[in-house]
């Protein structure tokens, strides 16, 4: 095993104009660890609840998913149920049952805590911090976060964030966690407090990497229809650190191809509903998509003359 990745484990029901799914598999620690599941091997940490489907539990362990952190307690898993406009950047909640996560204390199996590579998702930086407290031989930590934690539990999660490698955040709560409206001072901003890294998510717009005094800047890969946007940031995530773990050095140039990984999974995510995308691709459709994006941003200047 090469990551271990701490997460939610979710049934959703999504709708957008392309569509609608009822009880779909879900949950950060999923999609992310799909995602990483082409570049590397995962294990996931989570809960679910009776009414978790036995297929479900195939269908990771088919991706050879580590499962053995992955806890079943009594009462229904997690829910969300949410919905897309016309502007699928923007997800709108109907309703959101915690269910068995609400109690979620995370376990680390023995043979997970010597992983080199950990992800972080988002959830409660008091258990973030549990986690990092378990792991023996973190060579890399990503975490990831939202508004409703630097709202609620900023302390707590400053706490956490001294102790990461990596912080990955969307632009707007990368100016909220900072104060900065600048998003490269907000990076700035959060390095300070401890992090070598951000990567800083613009949705449609790509993404920006920041690493030690460098930093790289990456569009997303171009998807001429989507369908549902659900976990493509958690994709994403999951990508980066699998692809990242496969190439066992962390600088800046193994973080911009790492993220190109994470950016092209995130393309096929939101391609179909729930994780449907995911499952089944072949190495071919992957290696074409990174040709593509390494083509889109091979740009090198013409022989301009500059007048002063």
């Amino acid at each position: 095993m090469d990551i271990v990745i701490v997460g939610s484990v979710a049934l959703d029901d999504v709708r957008t104009p392309a569509g609608e799914v009822k009880d779909a598999l879900g949950g950060s620690a999923v999609y992310s660890s799909l995602s990483a599941g082409y570049y590397a091997k995962p294990g996931i940490v989570g809960v679910v609840g009776q009414d978790f489907s036995e297929e479900y539990l195939k269908l990771l362990a088919s991706r050879q998913v580590a499962l053995d952190g992955l806890e079943k307690a009594d009462g229904k898993t997690f829910h969300w149920a949410g919905y897309y406009e016309k502007d699928m950047g923007i997800a709108y909640t109907e309703d959101t049952h915690l269910n068995v996560f609400a109690s979620f204390v995370p376990k680390i199996p023995t043979n997970f805590q010597k992983v080199p590579f950990v992800f972080l998702a988002n959830i409660d930086p008091v258990l973030q911090s549990q986690v990092l407290d378990t792991m023996q031989n973190s060579e890399f930590v990503l975490l990831d976060t939202m508004n409703f934690w630097i709202e609620t539990k900023r302390d707590d999660l400053m706490k956490v964030i001294a102790r990461v490698h990596m912080v990955v955040v969307n632009d707007a709560e990368a100016r909220q966690l900072s104060g900065e409206d600048n998003l490269i001072q907000a990076a700035k901003w959060i390095q300070s407090q401890g992090p070598q890294g951000v990567i800083i998510k613009k949705g449609e717009h790509g993404a920006v990497i920041f690493w030690e005094q460098d930093m790289g800047i990456l569009p997303a890969f171009p998807v001429p229809v989507v369908k549902d946007p659900t976990g493509a940031g958690d994709t994403f995530a999951g990508g980066f650190i699998g692809a990242l773990a496969q190439q066992k050095s962390v600088n800046i140039t193994t973080l911009k191809s790492a993220a190109v990984a994470g950016t092209i999974m995130a393309s096929f995510t939101v391609e179909d509903f729930s994780v449907q995308r995911l499952l089944g691709l072949e190495k071919k459709q992957i290696l074409t998509r990174h040709e593509k994006i390494q083509d889109l941003t091979n740009i090198r200047p013409f022989a301009l003359e500059v007048y002063e």
